[in-house]
């Protein structure tokens, strides 16, 4: 890229299209697949242009314009044509690569703007009595994801509440897991609760003897809950909602999530700070009379900010009894042991696979949380595991070919060593005319270019459009993953990277060696907001 030049963007290329159409709405479509490609990357299809032109035919300056189409961050248009199928555009492919793949000369741009200052990511699975579940761990995860892309995107994210417990600290320990250990609410903030309390108009004291036998016994009182929601008007929450009974434990988690709040509030100098309370749907109910609570007593200005994304059932197939999260790790341990041992045999028995194999059952076990959406209900078999290091939708897929290019580049630099090969030259001296396979450009297009766009599309929390549920886009990381795995399996299985040391043949080999450089960072990119480390062999 030239000095000052912005990298190419999906979505600037995308808004270019649709300027040079003069419509509003967008009529293009990225192709995908790789047999459209082969002929095109954008079509705007037939039906809309028959919507937006007379007859649907295209004017010719119209596509002069797209023709031309240039600008900052924006992919230069080798031709434009109409067809059956509509308005195809295919990109100066080779001007591509070099703008992509050659490192821009001065310093990398910060993330793009994220519209949230700091968020309080809060999970009350983890305030739950007994050992934790895999519905438990669904959430814990799912934030433990979200504040990796919060935190690449710039984000202030805060975790709460903090584990107290030693097994459940223990199991988010083995999962790679970094969520905070230590965490008292201080006796003011919850005394200033308690006094709020005193004077809330919702609440009535609690008579001992009253004839509630259940009542616990640090109650402290009663709040109305349904009374505050009719007279606000509010929408979105449980019609059984009733009376509350308030404890001093309730306080204390109210008091925690208010610090965390009153911290990012001061990090990003009294800006907005969401709280995102990361929920299943079998604790939903518990975590609206939260919500009330703290609406009842600290009206503050961002009451309004709270959001809950609610993640959908995990079911578990012909389980003997039910199963702890422990347990659920332990049994997918050994099944990628044994799964490991089936491949390569004895050198899977050797100590320094140990590692390795626990990273593998991270990846399957995160794989396997989140790569459906959090509001769908996912189901483990554990009888008939999915646990396998061949299955193209398994996190250990996914690892395998990560693996695979530090490999490739392994070999490459020993071979460097030995004098077979010479050094990687510098990106600008390379020649990537040479990039004439399928498959080089669709790692390019739809996987390098649209990348940085889908880190930001996974972290975008927008706001309820009724009600209080949210929903969020944190499947995408492991599709986009699990995708790449499957077109670059097929890329790398179909194409010699290191062929013979004949200097005529270096300049294609350089030029894949850099596409894939880039594709194995990307890779461990997208790998680190799941807190899994690159592996160098499987």
């Amino acid at each position: 890229m030239e000095m000052g030049e912005e990298r190419p963007g999906l979505a600037a290329t995308l808004q270019a299209l649709n300027v040079a159409l003069g419509r509003p709405a967008s009529l293009w479509v990225k192709e995908s697949s790789a047999r459209n490609l082969r002929h095109r990357d954008f079509l705007a299809p037939r039906a809309a242009l028959a919507a937006a032109y007379a007859g649907g035919q295209v004017p010719s300056d119209v596509i002069a314009a797209v023709t031309a189409l240039g600008g900052p961050g924006v992919l230069a248009v080798r031709g434009c044509r109409q067809t059956a199928a509509g308005l195809e555009v295919q990109l100066r492919r080779c001007e591509a690569f070099q703008r992509l793949l050659r490192p821009p000369p001065g310093p990398v741009p910060a993330p793009l703007p994220s519209p949230e200052a700091a968020v309080v990511l809060h999970c009350p699975a983890l305030r739950c009595p007994g050992s934790m579940t895999p519905r438990h761990l669904r959430t814990v995860l799912l934030a433990d994801h979200l504040t990796q892309l919060l935190r690449a995107q710039g984000v202030s994210t805060f975790l709460v509440p903090a584990v107290t417990d030693k097994r459940s600290w223990e199991v988010l320990q083995q999962l790679r897991v970094e969520w905070p250990s230590s965490s008292t609410p201080s006796p003011e903030t919850v005394s200033a609760l308690k006094q709020a309390l005193s004077q809330c108009p919702y609440a009535t004291r609690c008579e001992r003897g009253s004839g509630v036998a259940s009542q616990p016994e640090d109650v402290i009182c009663k709040v109305h809950l349904k009374s505050f929601v009719e007279q606000r008007g509010l929408e979105g929450y449980d019609p059984n909602l009733g009376v509350l009974l308030v404890t001093e434990e309730k306080l204390r988690s109210l008091a925690e999530l208010q610090q965390a709040v009153l911290q990012g509030m001061a990090g990003c100098h009294g800006s907005r700070c969401s709280v995102v309370h990361v929920v299943s749907c079998e604790e939903e109910f518990q975590q609206q009379q939260m919500d009330l609570l703290w609406r009842i007593l600290d009206p503050g200005a961002h009451m309004d900010l709270q959001k809950h994304l609610v993640c959908g059932p995990v079911k578990v197939t012909n389980p003997l009894s039910p199963i702890t999260a422990d347990q659920y790790f332990q049994l997918r341990k050994r099944q990628m042991y044994d799964a490991s041992v089936m491949k390569y045999g004895e050198l899977a028995q050797d100590e320094a696979w140990t590692e390795v194999i626990d990273i593998l059952t991270v990846a399957a076990i995160r794989f396997e949380m989140l790569s459906t959406a959090h509001r769908s209900q996912i189901t483990l078999d554990l009888e008939n595991s999915s646990i396998s290091t061949k299955g193209t939708k398994s996190g250990a897929f996914v690892m395998y070919n990560c693996a695979r290019l530090a490999t490739l580049f392994d070999t490459y630099q020993r071979a460097v060593e030995r004098g077979t090969y010479p050094p990687l030259p510098p990106a600008s001296e390379l020649n990537f005319s040479c990039l004439r396979e399928e498959g080089e450009w669709l790692l390019l297009f739809s996987y390098l270019l649209p990348f940085p766009e889908v880190l930001q599309q996974a972290t975008q929390l927008p706001p309820p459009s009724k009600g209080l549920r949210i929903t969020a886009n944190t499947e995408t990381v492991c599709k986009f993953l699990i995708q790449l795995s499957i077109d670059f399996s097929s890329y790398y299985n179909r194409v010699h990277i290191l062929g013979e040391p004949f200097p005529h043949l270096f300049d294609q080999m350089f030029a894949r060696l850099q596409l894939l450089g880039a594709v194995r960072d990307m890779f461990h990119s997208a790998l680190a907001t799941l807190h899994l480390p690159p592996l160098s062999q499987i």
